[in-house]
């Protein structure tokens, strides 16, 4: 059975669909491009910021932590208890990310935002901020192929499977390759350019 599901996974990852604002890519043009824009936002002192609900909250917070403890890059997700909880009780459930990006966002920052439905409104109206900000925007999604998501970022990755455990699972997978394939000659250079800041 296991053996069946991660068979399953492993196609669900293969047909992995890669898209611009200007249409399809390769699957090397997407890594390439979501590896410059990570570059970029570091290089300017930007900030990575992660987002998605319920399961995708767990891998937007793994995302996050990979991203500075393994590439020594500055990133932050919104799910702090408190915060989420006031936003929610006092503007509404959908405000929860857009909210803080509207005070924190900047121009040199970067947005990856993960949902597997596409269609999360908290979601979509963060990326809203952003893009009216001319914030790069990453998108993780499923389920439909037009979904409200994938028509919005600059890069996107949009995994073909209406099962919320593989899309999820493939969205892991994914960011973790992110990761795992970072040309190991830039993360020495953030970590030298570092080293002379605070010298």
């Amino acid at each position: 059975m296991f053996a069946e599901r991660f068979s399953q996974l492993q196609r669900a990852l293969s047909d992995c669909r890669y898209s611009s604002l200007r249409g399809s890519l390769s699957e090397q043009a997407a890594l390439e491009s979501f590896h410059s824009n990570v570059q970029k936002a570091a290089l300017q002192g930007g900030i990575i910021y992660v987002i998605g609900n319920g399961g995708s909250a767990g891998i937007a917070s793994h995302f996050s932590n990979d991203l500075m403890k393994a590439l020594k890059i500055a990133s932050q997700t919104f799910f702090d208890s408190n915060l989420m909880t006031c936003l929610s009780n006092d503007y509404g459930y959908e405000t929860v990310f857009s909210y803080p990006l509207e005070r924190l966002a900047k121009s040199s920052d970067l947005l990856v935002a993960i949902s597997s439905s596409g269609q999360s409104k908290n979601i979509l109206n963060a990326v809203e901020v952003c893009r009216a900000r001319s914030i790069p925007v990453i998108t993780l999604s499923g389920f439909r192929e037009d979904n409200p998501l994938r028509q919005m970022g600059a890069l996107n990755f949009w995994i073909d499977r209406t099962d919320y455990g593989l899309v999820e699972s493939a969205h892991f997978a994914l960011l973790h390759a992110v990761i795992d394939l970072y040309p190991k000659a830039v993360v020495s250079e953030f970590v030298n350019l570092l080293k002379g800041v605070h010298a």
